[in-house]
């Protein structure tokens, strides 16, 4: 079905069957982030709408510690100010004490989570093996912290252990889980599309494989979370493809009661303010545009909210004040306390690397809704 951008009856018209809980498809999807400022509003209001239907008004946080353990990585991503060669200035690989030290700072102000994740590094394993590398990394954490919830390594970093020790996913996987790994990050998706993947990050794994490692987590019973790098080179069409193939996964983890699904879904906007030069001019700005995100935001909650009911906004890429916005816009999360942030930090983010939990709750006091403490996986404390 082809729709004319201004045609309003139509976007009445979808909002009126999102709002009764049927799915969009793709070509709606498209359609509604073509929309101007007359009617992103009252699409604002409809992601509002379906948000406290299927979540309800409480804002949830959770109190968590980001661990990048190393930035040394063998790839080049165009968009990527994070990433260092072995023997480059400011790069770093954090040792076991380090990364112990960082964790009993966490337990020390309440953190349920250890978010852990890291570059391509080569020189990373035990006895020659990767997998016996991070296995290491997951057991020091657990055997020290039991009672954390250690969310860690994304199917980029799945694949890198496999190829590096010539096993398969599923190997890796359940040898992770068995030590102790609680959910998996559902970064390194960027845009599920390869045109865009061969320009922006051609040294990744494609899109089949990163959706093929997600969906294989959920059948060996390891929650993921899903994302989305936005606002660089994609088109409106390839974002609301990416959103297709995630409620795509999700659909088929439900037909198959898989044990495990998505838990939530969250826009990454492009911070390129200190990225390479060729992305940072093709691009055109340094830092996110928040209402492009906003817009993103509504039309992703209507498009996911059935499948996927937890949203989330990035404070650190769009600042607190662009997160409360969106928590107007279809989110239903704040997100956590981080406590330390490079990957988005290094690249010229200004919303900070921590937050506390009362700047949190304080956030979300502000908007007249009631907040309350998760653990990863969206049970409240």
């Amino acid at each position: 079905m082809v729709y004319q951008v201004q045609d309003i009856s139509t976007v009445t018209g979808i909002l009126e069957r999102a709002e009764k809980g049927e799915d969009i498809s793709v070509e709606e999807g498209i359609y509604l982030l073509q929309q101007d400022s007359e009617v992103k509003s009252a699409i604002a209001t409809t992601a509002n709408n379906l948000r406290q239907k299927q979540v309800g008004d409480t804002i949830t946080y959770v109190v968590n510690r980001n661990i990048n353990f190393t930035n040394i990585c063998e790839q080049h991503c165009s968009f990527c100010a994070f990433r260092r060669d072995a023997d480059e200035a400011g790069s770093f690989w954090l040792d076991s004490s380090q990364i112990i030290s960082k964790a009993t700072e966490a337990v020390e102000i309440g953190a349920t989570e250890i978010c852990m994740q890291g570059g391509l590094n080569l020189q990373a394993k035990i006895n020659g093996e990767s997998l016996a590398y991070y296995l290491n990394l997951v057991k020091e954490i657990k055997n020290k912290f039991p009672q954390l919830h250690l969310h860690a390594f994304s199917p980029q970093e799945i694949q890198f252990i496999a190829r590096e020790d010539g096993i398969s996913y599923e190997k890796v996987l359940l040898a992770l889980k068995e030590a102790g790994l609680g959910s998996m990050p559902g970064t390194a998706a960027e845009i599920l599309d390869d045109k865009v993947r061969n320009v922006i990050c051609p040294e990744k794994i494609n899109s089949a494989t990163w959706l093929e490692i997600i969906g294989l987590a959920h059948r060996l019973g390891i929650p993921t979370t899903s994302t989305m790098l936005s606002g660089h080179i994609e088109t409106k069409q390839q974002q609301i493809e990416h959103l297709a193939k995630l409620r795509s996964l999700q659909q088929t983890a439900v037909a198959n009661n898989y044990p495990a699904k998505i838990t939530e879904f969250i826009i990454l906007p492009f911070v390129g303010q200190e990225a390479p030069a060729p992305i940072r001019s093709r691009v055109g700005r340094d830092q996110p545009d928040v209402a492009e995100v906003l817009h993103l935001t509504a039309v992703a909650r209507i498009f996911l909210g059935n499948w996927i009911p937890n949203h989330q906004p990035s404070w650190v890429k769009i600042g607190l004040k662009g997160a409360q916005k969106a928590l107007e816009c279809g989110c239903n999360d704040i997100g956590g306390t981080l406590m330390e942030e490079h990957i988005t930090t290094m690249a010229g983010a200004q919303g900070g690397t921590y937050m506390s939990v009362e700047n949190l709750q304080q956030a979300i006091a502000t908007l007249n809704r009631r907040y309350q403490e998760r653990n990863t996986v969206y049970k409240y404390l």
